[in-house]
C-alpha cells in the first residue's frame, strides 16, 4: 500500500476501523511528509520533527478501531503534532520564541533564493506567534479558516482577525514589501 492509493481518507478510516492494517500504511505515507514539515516548524530541528512524526502516528493507531473522522485528517491531526512537538520542545530545553525560526535565521544563506528565503523567515518572525501560527496554517498548510478555528479550538471570528493582524503587520514592514510586490 502506498500514498497512491485512491481511497478518499474516509474510506481509509473506515476500512482501518474495519481491521485492514495497509489502510494505515496508505493514511501514513499521505501525511507523513506533512506532518514532518509541521513537526520541524515547531521543533526547529530535523531529529526532534521525526520523533513527532513518530509519536503522531503512534497516537492515531491508537484510535482504531472506533474513530471516527468528523473533519480533513490534517485538522485533527494539527494539534496533536503541535501539542507533541512543544512537549519535546520543553523537554529539551527550548522554551524561548520560536527557536526553530531563530536557528534556521542564523544559518548562512548560501545563494540568492537562499537570502530570500531567509530575508522571508526574519520578517515572518518578527510577528507575534499567535498571528503567524494562523497565517502558516492557512497559507502554507492551505487549511480552511474553519479548519483552522476548529484546529486551534478558538472562534472563526477570532482566526479572521488573526490574520488580518498578520496581513497587516506583513504590509507595515518594509523588509516584507518586496514579497508581496
Amino acid at each position: 500500500m502506498s500514498s497512491s492509493d485512491p481511497r478518499s481518507d474516509e474510506q481509509l478510516v473506515a476500512a482501518l476501523n474495519g481491521g485492514e492494517a495497509a489502510a494505515f500504511d496508505a493514511l501514513y505515507y499521505r501525511y507523513r511528509d506533512w506532518v514532518a514539515r509541521l513537526a520541524q516548524r515547531f521543533c526547529g530541528n530535523e531529529t526532534d520533527a521525526l520523533d513527532v512524526l513518530q509519536e503522531t502516528f503512534l497516537y492515531l493507531h491508537r484510535k482504531f478501531p472506533g474513530f471516527v473522522l468528523s473533519a480533513r485528517l490534517t485538522t485533527f491531526l494539527y494539534p496533536v503534532v503541535k501539542h507533541l512537538a512543544l512537549a519535546v520542545r520543553r523537554k529539551r530545553g527550548r522554551m524561548g520564541e520560536d527557536l526553530g525560526a531563530l536557528e534556521l535565521m542564523a544559518a548562512p544563506p548560501t545563494q540568492s533564493a537562499q537570502h530570500g528565503l531567509e530575508d522571508l523567515r526574519v520578517v515572518l518572525a518578527a510577528i507575534p506567534e499567535i498571528h503567524r501560527e494562523v497565517l502558516l496554517m492557512r497559507y502554507v498548510d492551505d487549511m480552511s479558516l474553519a479548519e483552522i478555528a476548529t484546529a486551534l479550538s478558538i472562534p472563526l471570528g477570532t482566526v479572521k482577525s488573526r490574520i488580518h493582524n498578520a496581513l497587516k503587520m506583513l504590509a507595515e514592514d518594509e523588509r516584507a514589501k518586496r514579497f508581496f510586490q
